[in-house]
């Protein structure tokens, strides 16, 4: 058994001998956001390195951090690789709501992957924070449902490529929102890519991770979300916000995300 392998069934307890199936991945998908958390503690606190498969192992699994989109999914496409799934990575591009267009600025700084099983292909994205679907999504237009929402990827050309994921949240949403869209032609074929969303996110002035903390993790009845300045959690749809001074944000992270 490699080392992400290992330890990436170690995190998420997962035995040794199960074998990891299409059929049985869902539940992994959901199990990896609740329990490795989606934050940006790196770089904020100027501390990010180099991607690489050695560092990411480092990170996530040594030291018992989250990440971001660019880290999470390229460690699961590492994980599901060694685990016989067909896959491959892919930039994608958020969509502004606040201006009702793509973040053209910042360019493609979402990193997703794609499955292919039996000729049909689904994104599995473990990265997208609190908008994460917890479940594989066909890239067919058939809208599937999860803990989080409704999902779907439909084929539809436009500026940042072929398909655009789309999102109804839970308790959140009434119609569907555009999440990214990306070309599902445009493979990435090494990590330089993945260092170069990295850089965009760490020192682009545009970027929303460069600001303030952010922790968030999916929970069995909604989410947690810890900034600098608030303590914010989903129960059922109901949320509690709790206020907190800047000093309580190490003990409120240790507490809640073990980071």
């Amino acid at each position: 058994m490699t080392n992400v392998n290992r330890l990436f069934r170690e995190r998420l307890e997962i035995p040794y001998d199960k074998v990891i199936t299409f059929e049985n991945l869902n539940a992994i998908l959901e199990k990896a956001m609740k329990t490795i958390p989606f934050e940006n503690m790196s770089i904020i606190e100027n501390r990010t390195d180099e991607i690489t498969k050695e560092n990411l192992v480092n990170k996530i699994f040594v030291q018992n951090e989250g990440g971001l989109c660019y880290e999470l999914n390229t460690i699961f496409y590492f994980f599901l690789l060694e685990n016989g799934f067909d896959i491959y990575l892919i930039r994608a591009m958020r969509y502004d709501y606040s201006n009702q267009t793509w973040k053209e600025t910042l360019g493609k700084t979402h990193v997703a992957n794609i499955i292919i099983h039996n000729g049909k292909s689904y994104i599995a994205d473990i990265g997208f924070g609190g908008n994460s679907p917890l479940t594989l999504v066909p890239m067919n237009g058939e809208p599937v449902t999860s803990n989080n929402g409704e999902f779907k990827v439909e084929n539809v050309e436009c500026e940042p490529g072929d398909h655009i994921f789309y999102m109804k949240l839970k308790h959140k949403d009434t119609e569907w929102k555009i999440g990214y869209a990306f070309d599902s032609k445009k493979v990435l074929k090494d990590l330089e890519e993945i260092n170069e969303v990295q850089s965009i996110n760490t020192n682009h002035p545009a970027s929303n991770f460069n600001k303030k903390p952010l922790i968030t993790k999916f929970t069995d009845n909604g989410m947690i979300i810890l900034t600098d300045t608030s303590f914010t959690e989903w129960i059922d749809g109901k949320v509690k916000k709790e206020e907190i001074d800047r000093r309580l944000f190490p003990s409120f992270a240790k507490r809640y995300f073990s980071v």
